[in-house]
């Protein structure tokens, strides 16, 4: 009796020191409960529609309670525009409480995640100096990725008039694309650095963006017991000791002042510096590696994985593409970035593509950096912002078809590609994501490398097509088989 009475006060307790309420002039939204706060309002493994359901019930500019912690979701172009990019310097933060920080962030903040400071300042310029540098948007990185490509082909030749899933393919191809970035090193798509790496990205994005991962962020009491969101900590802890690896093994064949790829650089510029008292160290170079290499595999992988679910059931659409392509290419044995210029029609699609596939449709959660108002809202300073990208991308009146995959949506009424301004992928701001010329240009060369070789057809046995992505920090498509056929044009 004594145990039941101390157990319903704790409850009691509990329920008053974290009830949840809005701040005067806070955005508004459904209410919530105690503990869970908006928890049961949304679907946990994709809460797309119920973000769009409230949209419609409150505005562009609402507020959610992820246990006792209020969020702010933010809407539309102009509602997102205001904040990421008029009020950059207010809504840029990132929030330091949140699973995945504390999943990635270990001893070192990184580029992604780390909040809106001098630190984050220093290293995004580093960052995109060495990018640049490395010939990101020039011949040198359009060779490697080509490099890449071929490999690609080779593997898929081998299953010429087969089927296959191409999952584990494209996620070793991207991947291989930022090794040659960070490491200047390529490794066989069955190799074991490769195959766990692929698949502790993968799945730590799944527990971070999923149930679990609410749970973990929701509920602070629960986080040191042994529930399923652990796993995505071991995980990430495996990932980074390869990574400390690949760097003690670069150490070895080092010549100061001759880097051959980003590491390289990075430890250049640390010796440099010295004890300067910058933000620069072997840490941060772990932390910054990872990131790079995480983010720039799960992206773009599953926009390719999108980007022939629905090449194969528009079949009209990728012969439209192989016409262009054939006679931009005639003659050539590989294509150029540049000859996007000549090809409407194929940027056209792939930036339908990376639209309806939204990859990221929830970005990365940004954080107020002070008091600061929204549509005439009040935020406090620490807020949790999330940026719904997916309410730009199918936004009515910014597309010409807005529900539908259709390239039109990119070409004017002369047949030319056009880029809306609601075309936000990569995000908007400051926060813009750091690899978006190599995603461009990675996804050009491969689409239109793959589609000059090889005609993709959707199996006769494999039923109606699903375009109803998992949900997770990138979205990616449910398993699927392709058919590979060779064409005749080498």
């Amino acid at each position: 009796m004594y145990a039941f009475v101390a157990l319903f006060l704790a409850a009691l307790l509990y329920l008053f020191f974290f009830r949840t309420h809005r701040a005067k002039n806070f955005p508004p939204g459904p209410r919530p409960v105690p503990i869970l706060g908006n928890l049961l309002q949304l679907n946990l493994e994709n809460p797309i529609t119920d973000l769009k359901r409230l949209t419609k019930q409150y505005g562009n500019v609402y507020s959610l309670f992820i246990g006792p912690r209020p969020m702010v979701i933010i809407n539309g172009l102009q509602a997102l525009r205001e904040a990421l990019v008029t009020k950059a310097a207010d809504f840029s933060g990132r929030s330091q409480e949140l699973m995945i920080n504390h999943v990635v962030q270990v001893k070192a903040p990184g580029v992604i995640l780390a909040d809106y400071n001098h630190i984050w300042r220093e290293q995004r310029r580093f960052g995109l100096m060495t990018l640049r540098n490395f010939g990101l948007g020039k011949h040198s990185m359009e060779q490697r990725i080509l490099v890449e490509v071929h490999h690609l082909i080779k593997h898929l030749e081998q299953s010429a008039g087969k089927t296959l899933n191409p999952q584990l393919l494209f996620h070793s191809a991207a991947s291989n694309v930022v090794c040659q970035v960070l490491f200047a090193k390529h490794f066989d798509y069955d190799d074991e650095f490769m195959k766990s790496l692929v698949v502790a990205f993968h799945d730590t994005g799944k527990l971070i963006n999923g149930f679990w991962g609410l749970i973990y962020d929701s509920m602070p009491m629960l986080r040191s017991l042994p529930l399923p969101f652990q796993r995505a900590f071991k995980l990430f802890t495996m990932a980074r000791e390869k990574h400390a690896e690949m760097l003690a093994e670069d150490r070895k064949t080092r010549v100061p002042g001759k880097p051959r790829h980003f590491m390289d650089c990075y430890l250049d510029e640390l010796e440099k510096r010295g004890d300067d008292g910058s933000s620069f160290s072997e840490d941060q170079l772990c932390a910054f590696v990872l990131d790079l290499h995480a983010a720039g595999t799960d992206t773009t992988a599953n926009t390719l994985l999108f980007a022939f679910l629905y090449l194969m059931n528009y079949p009209q659409i990728q012969e439209s593409c192989r016409q262009e392509i054939d006679k931009v290419l005639d003659g050539k044995d590989n294509a150029s970035f540049e000859d996007r210029h000549q090809m409407p029609y194929v940027q056209a699609v792939i930036h339908e593509i990376q639209r309806v596939a939204n990859i990221v449709p929830l970005s990365v959660f940004h954080c107020t950096t002070k008091d600061t108002e929204l549509r005439g809202y009040s935020i406090p300073r620490g807020t949790v912002i999330i940026p719904n990208l997916s309410s730009v991308m199918f936004e009515e009146g910014q597309w010409k078809f807005p529900h539908e995959f259709n390239p039109e949506n990119f070409l004017n009424e002369n047949g030319e590609f056009v880029r809306p301004e609601a075309f936000i992928p990569f995000s908007a701001g400051p926060r813009t994501c750091l690899g978006e010329g190599l995603a461009r240009m990675e996804l050009f060369l491969f689409v239109v490398s793959l589609l000059r070789k090889f005609e993709f057809i959707w199996p006769e046995d494999a039923g109606e097509p699903d375009y109803i992505p998992l949900f997770g920090i990138t979205q990616t498509p449910k398993p699927y088989s392709m058919k590979i056929q060779l064409r005749g044009i080498a």
